[in-house]
């Protein structure tokens, strides 16, 4: 059985953190494009997509920490400091994600036609991309501490 929960936690990870992190990587630089040239209708569709991308694969990635927290049950390592680490960094990157990035590409979209620019200011571009650096951090570091695992008896 934690053999099976490991892999849908894995599995998990990878289908619902990745696209994620490439999305929000990729919003930043489609904003400034469409910011910089307002008139480009191709620029604002993909903003719209990568900012779905987001909602709806950030909405499916709860299945990570949940699987995960179901692992570390089994295994009986629910004590651990690297896991313990993890949880809090993963509960930092879910709030950067949930509070900061999501809010701020919804500000960049609102009042957004099929193809016209936002009638309100849209979030900086920098401050985005700083944000989506933040998140894409975390996550990383969770999956180092997933990775080395300190303390860990396995020796693998």
């Amino acid at each position: 059985m934690t053999k099976l929960l490991l892999s849908l936690h894995v599995l998990a990870a990878l289908v619902a953190v990745g696209p994620v992190t490439v999305a929000a990587s990729m919003f930043p630089a489609t904003l400034r494009r469409a910011l910089g040239d307002p008139s480009d209708g191709d620029a604002w569709t993909t903003l719209r997509t990568l900012h779905r991308i987001c909602r709806v694969y950030a909405a499916v990635g709860i299945a990570v920490p949940l699987s995960g927290l179901a692992t570390a049950g089994s295994l009986g390592i629910m004590g651990d400091g690297w896991l313990i680490a993890s949880i809090v960094l993963t509960t930092a990157a879910v709030a950067v994600l949930v509070v900061l990035i999501l809010p701020a590409q919804d500000l960049a979209l609102t009042g957004t036609a099929d193809s016209a620019p936002p009638a309100s200011t849209p979030p900086a571009p920098r401050r985005l991309a700083m944000l989506t650096g933040v998140f894409n951090l975390l996550w990383a570091t969770v999956t180092v501490l997933m990775i080395i695992r300190p303390g860990s008896t396995t020796g693998a």
